[in-house]
């Protein structure tokens, strides 16, 4: 067993700036990091577009910035959170720069501010196309100087340990020793990104199966929003199925048209924004377009756009395209949209509190009501860098006395059983992300959400038997996991009996035409 006073499970921005800010306050606690793959792999790495806050106050506003996002939210944003994070922004902005992020200027030295899909502003602060990258650079080069740290990874987080409604650990797998350690917690943080690879067709790493979720609803947790997938439209369309390289939202920011296969600019007919609606609109007329003219894809045209600030805005997708032969100067890019960000989540309070005691969940595996039934672009990492301090503000003040320490907590040890057929594991999770694909998409019909509920329930008890019978692996627990984040969100989409957001269901119980055209 081991025990330390902090454990946080995933290495994203989430993660590791909570770290860093609770081992600089409490020196002489443990604070230890588990993640599944390198330190660096998480969501945060991959994302392109930036951080949206507000720092020019003369074009810009905190009032602008939380209208859009509520208006991107579909009126299911929680207004007072919206506030907290739109205000907090500015002051998460300055920590990154102080612990070394290096951000986009213009020749006078301020910010280039780059805007997206639903923006009214630009707004979007960011570092080229590689955001995420530079971020998850600066904060792990912090990480790595608090002598109180500790990063373990490829370490796998198979349970939750909890008793009375209170966290006291997990169960975690080490990938190399094949050992499954008990950790025992003072407070856990999850902080475990997204769910893409549950779609196979994903703008995510393959490292996203929902881990933290599937952990914390086996905990009984409260999950919520899980129907609310945001898919972003503009992924590069290539016939493989697997993470999909993104053709960044700032790119249609920057002047980029999306056209048919015949040339129609046909954003115009279904929203007066045009190719700079929020994700929801653009991803589901794509969506309509295809199913109308039956192409593959919709392509994004750059040929009218100036070719050197596109280079030095955009190097790694100008680099990309031209490695696989699309000059952008003469050819559309091929796009489609792919699932991108799950807005629903671990419901937690404006402290980053979960429903279970001495447990918080901070990014994307959370659902703090920020982003309502879609989120506007560049809020994810504003949203993990405002929670993560948040959590930390409530921790640094959160008296240790009052921690139960339950001494029957016992170590689990790793039976040897037999080893499941990884052929039948490829099965199964190739036949589930085709299953989420057509029945829980971006257009769903409430008859093929009910037959998925059929399939993923009989998946789980297929599982639940694997699981009993065969030694654990981590492949086999991303599996179970895959499927327990699947059963919630077309479970939570069955329930719902509204379109909004990113969530468009027929179903013939209700009044289900949606309009896509909301804006006028």
């Amino acid at each position: 067993m081991i025990t330390t006073n902090y454990l946080i499970i995933g290495s994203g921005v989430a993660g590791l700036t909570f770290a860093i800010k609770i081992a600089d306050r409490f020196p002489d606690k443990k604070v230890t990091i588990v993640t599944k793959s390198n330190a660096d792999e998480s969501n945060t790495k991959y994302a392109q577009g930036g951080i949206a806050i507000v720092t020019d106050e003369t074009e810009d506003s905190y009032q602008k910035h939380i209208e859009d996002t509520l208006i991107c939210g579909d009126g299911l944003c929680d207004v007072e959170v919206v506030k907290m994070v739109v205000t907090e922004g500015p002051k998460r902005l300055k920590e990154l720069i102080a612990w070394g992020a290096k951000f986009d200027k213009t020749a006078k030295g301020n910010f280039d501010l780059g805007k997206e899909g639903g923006h009214s502003q630009n707004r979007v602060v960011h570092h080229k196309d590689q955001t995420g990258h530079e971020i998850e650079r600066a904060i792990l080069d912090q990480v790595h100087q608090k002598g109180n740290i500790t990063v373990l990874d490829h370490h796998f987080a198979l349970d939750l340990i909890t008793e009375d409604n209170q966290c006291l650990g997990a169960f975690v797998l080490n990938q190399k020793t094949n050992e499954i350690i008990t950790f025992q917690s003072d407070f856990t943080l999850l902080a475990t990104g997204g769910i893409g690879h549950l779609y196979g067709h994903t703008t995510n790493p393959i490292i996203a199966t929902g881990d933290g979720i599937a952990m914390a609803f086996r905990a009984n947790a409260s999950i919520k929003d899980m129907e609310f997938i945001q898919f972003h439209p503009t992924a590069l369309y290539n016939t493989s199925v697997g993470s999909k390289f993104l053709i960044s939202e700032a790119v249609r920011g920057f002047g980029a048209y999306l056209r048919t296969k015949k040339g129609t600019r046909f954003m115009l007919d279904y929203d007066n924004r045009a190719e700079l609606a929020s994700r929801d609109i653009v991803s589901q007329s794509i969506d309509l377009e295809l199913k109308k003219t039956g192409d593959d894809c919709v392509y994004l045209d750059c040929t009218h756009l100036d070719l050197e600030p596109f280079t030095k805005h955009f190097p790694m997708i100008y680099e990309h395209c031209k490695k696989i032969g699309i000059d952008i100067t003469k050819n559309w890019i091929p796009v489609v949209p792919a699932q991108h960000y799950l807005c629903g989540g671990i419901t937690v309070d404006k402290n980053g509190k979960t429903s279970i005691e001495n447990l918080f969940a901070c990014g994307e595996c959370s659902r703090t009501g920020l982003h309502g039934a879609n989120r506007l672009a560049s809020n994810s990492l504003l949203e993990a860098l405002v929670y993560s301090d948040k959590i930390y503000n409530y921790l640094a003040e959160a008296p240790f006395e009052n921690v139960l320490f339950i001494s029957s907590i016992s170590d689990c040890k790793l039976e040897l059983k037999p080893i499941i057929n990884p052929d039948y594991i490829a099965k199964i999770k190739t036949e589930l992300q085709l299953l989420m694909r057509q029945n829980a998409g971006i257009v769903r019909f409430d008859v093929d959400l009910r037959k998925a509920k059929e399939q993923l329930m009989q998946w789980q008890d297929e599982l639940e038997t694997i699981i009993k019978n065969n030694q654990i692996s981590t492949e086999l627990y991303e599996l179970c996991n895959m499927i327990t984040i699947g059963n919630l969100i077309v479970q939570q989409s069955i329930e719902r009996d509204e379109n909004c957001g990113g969530f468009l269901k027929f179903a013939p119980s209700y009044n289900c035409r949606k309009k896509i055209k909301r804006v006028t």
